[in-house]
């Protein structure tokens, strides 16, 4: 079915569904190094969220995952076969994660291979997520209604979400977008875009949950959308940022203070929000190929691996605040995926995976004034604000259409060795690629031409 067709009166259709994608078996818990973490339980279903537009010309289908990843593998084939059913471009459909440590594991990583803890993907549980995927984006697809668009930024309650330093930089603007019914005003469904790290859960949970964004959703349901409603929730560029410094306890009463506080943020931005039938759509991707991390030898990288151990302990013996020793062991766990990458060099291993996320995708779809940027991986969230600084109204979210084995880090994050930088794959100087090649994507020659609807073949994986 094709909702830009003459049926519909002139102006905006939109459509929303949402689907249960909890594992039907207990499953380890992805997310955290040398924990034997299976699951005892379900706090909160997993959900696949879909939010569907349609100008009459141009058409958007965002969906989003409670995963920690989504595979590249699984997002081309899903792509696909939405495409095949709907008629939509794979270029108009995003698919994200929203990060949460507190599912299944959907991508074989190479820098925790060495960890024995860490099962290999389940084959049968991504082939039956595929259908679900598939299922959702062409219920919002088919079940599309005329309808207008709000739009509004909304403000992150909670500051100080640089993990690395509170005072670092975050990015405190959460867009929303709020679909309702031309004929009934009744709320069709939303997208958020928020850049943190749903990490307020740790090792020592052991139920399947989507941690504090699903009491975002929640908190939304209860108070300002109709139970059910779809809530497509994004992670923006949090690669550096998470709520470690704001959180009082790594429990569901603290994910569920931190979702509301949020939800509450979206809200008022809800309720300011003015609505139009007139929205223009648009979307387009390109690529770029990526530049690998220069790792060091095995022998290098072992003896960094022992500073990082002796500088964690010597925190932990002088009484050091929470946070900075928990920082100081995420280090360490940098450093040993740093000597397991710096090994898989060698063996070939880092090749092939490598191989197979270069080149990267870059999509861009613009809905009304913004325009939603899609980037695979984990980025420094310098390289959003990089990019919106320069093009207003762009919000990245990340974690879109694959991921990249690791972080996209600044320099100076390479240079402290932070965590995320012993976790990458790929140098630091990526960012500011992705950033220039962005602004390229988007760049507006006249309102015509902005965005063109032309689709650009997949390369092979």
């Amino acid at each position: 079915m094709n909702p830009s067709s003459s049926h519909f009166p002139p102006g905006l259709v939109a459509g929303a569904a949402t689907a249960d994608i909890t594992p039907l078996q207990p499953v380890f818990l992805f997310g955290y190094p040398h924990v034997a973490r299976e699951s005892t339980g379900v706090h909160d279903p997993l959900e696949c969220s879909a939010f569907y537009l349609c100008d009459g010309a141009g058409r958007a289908l965002l969906l989003a995952h409670d995963l920690i990843f989504v595979p590249r593998a699984l997002a081309v084939d899903a792509r696909q076969r939405i495409s095949r059913a709907t008629g939509l471009k794979p270029d108009e459909i995003l698919l994200s994660g929203t990060h949460t440590h507190s599912g299944p594991v959907t991508v074989d990583q190479v820098a925790n291979a060495a960890d024995p803890h860490v099962p290999k993907t389940d084959a049968g549980y991504l082939a039956w997520l595929c259908e679900r995927i598939v299922e959702t984006a062409c219920r919002a697809v088919n079940g599309a209604v005329p309808a207008e668009l709000g739009q509004a930024v909304a403000q992150a309650p909670e500051k100080g979400g640089n993990r690395h330093d509170p005072a670092g930089p975050s990015d405190p603007e959460v867009p929303v977008l709020l679909a309702r019914s031309r004929e009934t005003g009744a709320p069709i469904g939303c997208m958020v875009v928020h850049a943190m790290h749903p990490t307020v859960l740790h090792e020592d949970s052991t139920l399947i949950s989507g941690d504090f964004p699903h009491f975002t959703r929640e908190y939304l349901r209860a108070n300002v959308l109709p139970r059910g409603c779809p809530v497509v929730y994004h992670n923006g560029a949090s690669g550096d940022q998470s709520p470690r410094h704001i959180i009082r306890a790594n429990t569901f009463s603290e994910a569920q203070r931190l979702g509301a506080s949020l939800g509450r943020a979206i809200a008022g931005a809800m309720a300011a929000m003015s609505f139009t039938t007139r929205v223009r759509i648009a979307a387009r991707r390109s690529w770029i190929e990526l530049e690998p991390r220069d790792f060091p030898t095995v022998a290098a990288a072992e003896d960094a691996l022992r500073r990082a151990r002796e500088r964690h302990q010597l925190l932990e013996r002088t009484g050091a605040s929470g946070p900075t020793v928990r920082t100081a062991e995420c280090d360490v766990f940098g450093a040993e995926e740093t000597v397991e990458l710096a090994r898989a060099a060698i063996d070939g291993r880092l090749e092939v995976a490598i191989r197979a996320r270069t080149p990267a995708e870059i999509q861009a779809i613009a809905i009304g004034a913004w325009t939603f940027v899609g980037w695979p991986g984990e980025f420094f969230v310098a390289y959003a604000l990089a990019l919106r600084a320069q093009a207003p109204g762009t919000f990245v979210i990340t974690l879109a259409n694959g991921e990249l084995q690791g972080y996209i880090v600044t320099p100076e994050a390479a240079a402290n060795r932070c965590y995320e930088a012993g976790n990458a794959v790929f140098a630091p100087a990526n960012g500011r690629r992705f950033v220039d090649a962005t602004l390229a994507l988007i760049a507006t020659e006249s309102p015509e031409t902005s965005l063109l609807h032309a689709s650009v073949p997949i390369p092979p994986l």
